[in-house]
């Protein structure tokens, strides 16, 4: 079966992005889904979060500048399944490379498509930085869907606005004229508040096509399992964040045909 590549972005930090990066990587793995988190932010959040220290020449830094092959940089992580290609520092040095480069904003594209023609996996998870900086910009290049995370907070969905505007140019500019918004997924979920609530009412009301029925909560064992290299399945199996992540991969499973 064909691979399907998502990047899971937003141009502001703190909303969940990495957390569900992660989460829903180790979702999607946990129902035998071959899938590959690709932890395309310097700060390597993501790599961390799935127990795999930096080290120095693993991640795309080398691949995006000519340098060695995407699949050298594949590591095999604790969970079945779910394999990672890390971040480390120098991914901050490829931001100002980038711009130099001939068809800069492609680069990503032609890094992943020998791992996309292998067939080694199902999906591809791209965790962006928190900016729509040139990383990113390649990563949206790079990928089949979009998957927006959006805190359930005021100015939530002017936020959103500014990402739609930005992949709408790059369709318009033939970058990836494929790329389509493949869901926007509700972060951050306090049930105790009417602010909460009235956030994902309006993201309904203006997208109900695209907006995922699962509601990622506000939990402390969410917070914490970072810190423990684990993900929320290895640190609190049963817990609500869990269940959460579980319920938004059926989802993401139903939507897209991966089984």
């Amino acid at each position: 079966m064909a691979t399907t590549v998502f990047t899971i972005a937003n141009q502001k930090g703190g909303v969940g992005k990495t957390t569900t990066a992660v989460n829903l990587a180790a979702a999607l793995a946990e129902k035998k889904i071959h899938t590959l988190l690709i932890d395309l932010d310097p700060q390597a959040n993501a790599t961390s979060a799935v127990g795999i220290e930096k080290h120095e020449g693993r991640s795309l830094y080398g691949p995006l500048r000519g340098e060695g092959h995407a699949f050298e940089m594949i590591t095999p992580t604790a969970y079945e399944h779910l394999a990672l290609i890390p971040s480390e520092e120098d991914l901050a040095v490829a931001e100002i490379e980038l711009a130099q480069m001939e068809n800069y904003l492609m680069k990503l594209r032609g890094v992943l498509q020998p791992v996309r023609d292998s067939g080694g996996y199902r999906a591809i998870i791209i965790d962006c930085p928190p900016a729509l900086g040139l990383l990113s910009i390649n990563s949206l290049a790079a990928a089949d869907f979009l998957l927006i995370t959006l805190q359930c907070e005021y100015m939530a969905l002017e936020g959103l606005g500014q990402i739609l505007r930005n992949v709408d140019r790059l369709k318009t500019a033939n970058v990836n004229p494929g790329l389509e918004l493949g869901g926007i997924i509700m972060t951050m979920f306090d049930v105790r508040t009417n602010l909460a609530h009235q956030v994902v009412d309006d993201v309904k009301k203006h997208f109900p096509e695209k907006i995922f029925s699962t509601v990622i909560p506000r939990t402390v064992r969410l917070s914490e399992a970072p810190s423990f290299g684990k993900t929320i399945f290895a640190y609190d199996p049963h817990g609500q964040g869990a269940t959460s992540y579980r319920n938004l991969a059926v989802e993401v499973i139903g939507r897209f045909g991966l089984k």
